[in-house]
């Protein structure tokens, strides 16, 4: 395990698996994965970890990935699929604490609601000698308000339906299939990208990170955004170009941003992001709740499980894999 998670999580995969925990709070470098790879039949990793076609074709033992996120972009899966090991993930179990951070910034950048806490904590509000003024702290009202999806799936989806229901939205998605099924349950309709960017008050972006969605918010989509939008990314950091969204800030092609993920990750203090009153950031927390973090390990131990006992785990992700090497360590 490339990180320690729950005991009582642990405790239960031990009853298959001898298990080693790295047990420091920053990930394993690069070269202790090598190492570590190389001996091992099953590994349980993180976003943070590098699983590259170098490290999988080292490790001859290697039979299973369970990987502790819904995202596996730090996995070469194509490589791991070809050398019959298993990756798997915890789709599902986080999607309501992801879809409530996502409202949190939300709503914490549309009501100012750090930039307000700095401005009572630091002493400006008893400098301005007034507790009350009609323009003081103005924010915008999310009742009514068009809310634009990018990608909508278990995540985007629950975002879109507390949208409709919570605040009477107005909400329309873009994502690469389009979901008929989805339109009619969620009263939600279907724009291109182009058309989200310039209709949507508020955009969302809840887009796996692939190599056709890596910087799909480049400078000339945000130059399409409609004055005055707020853009909210709790998905990967890679799917904004983030030169591109410090320009937009800098000139106002946008209001404001609320961030959870980053293109560089942890974010340096004085990173130029750091710098807007108007953007918010928070350190890749749509997860982070006691419930969800402990579903996911959970997930984790059934994935291994199964694996152990010769059935497919429950979440696969590459499942042409079944077709090199049966579940289980006997083949």
């Amino acid at each position: 395990m490339t990180r320690e998670l729950f005991k009582d999580v642990i405790e239960k995969i031990e009853q298959y698996y001898d298990v080693e925990v790295w047990d420091r709070y920053e990930p394993p470098p690069y070269e202790v994965l090598l190492k570590k790879f190389k001996d091992i039949d099953a590994a349980v990793t993180l976003l943070t970890d590098k699983i590259d076609a170098n490290l999988l074709q080292q490790a001859k033992k290697l039979r299973i990935i369970a990987q502790y996120a819904v995202g596996y972009d730090n996995i070469d899966v194509e490589t791991a699929t070809k050398l019959g090991i298993y990756v798997t993930n915890t789709p599902g179990v986080l999607t309501e604490a992801t879809a409530e951070l996502t409202w949190a910034l939300i709503m914490s950048v549309c009501r100012r609601i750090v930039e307000a806490d700095h401005f009572v904590r630091w002493g400006e509000w008893w400098r301005k000698r007034t507790g009350w003024h009609p323009k003081m702290m103005l924010g915008v009202e999310l009742y009514g308000k068009t809310l634009g999806i990018i990608g909508l799936g278990r995540i985007g989806s629950r975002v879109a339906e507390i949208g409709r229901k919570a605040f009477n939205m107005k909400v329309i998605y873009y994502d690469v299939v389009r979901k008929p099924e989805l339109e009619k349950k969620l009263g939600v309709e279907y724009r291109d990208l182009d058309q989200l960017l310039a209709e949507s008050d508020i955009i969302s972006v809840h887009t796996p990170l692939t190599k056709e969605t890596y910087h799909m918010l480049n400078e000339e989509r945000l130059k399409k955004v409609k004055k005055g939008a707020i853009l909210v990314n709790t998905a990967r950091g890679a799917v904004i170009d983030t030169d591109a969204l410090i320009k937009a800030l800098r000139e106002g092609w946008i209001a404001a941003a609320g961030l959870d993920v980053f293109d560089q990750e942890p974010l340096p203090p004085n990173h130029p992001l750091t710098a807007f009153k108007n953007v918010i950031l928070v350190p890749h927390i749509g997860s982070a709740t006691y419930e969800t973090r402990h579903k996911m390990a959970e997930l984790v131990a059934e994935n291994l499980i199964a694996f152990y006992e010769g059935r497919e785990p429950p979440t696969l992700v590459n499942k042409e894999v079944l077709k090199v090497r049966a579940p289980g360590f006997k083949s």
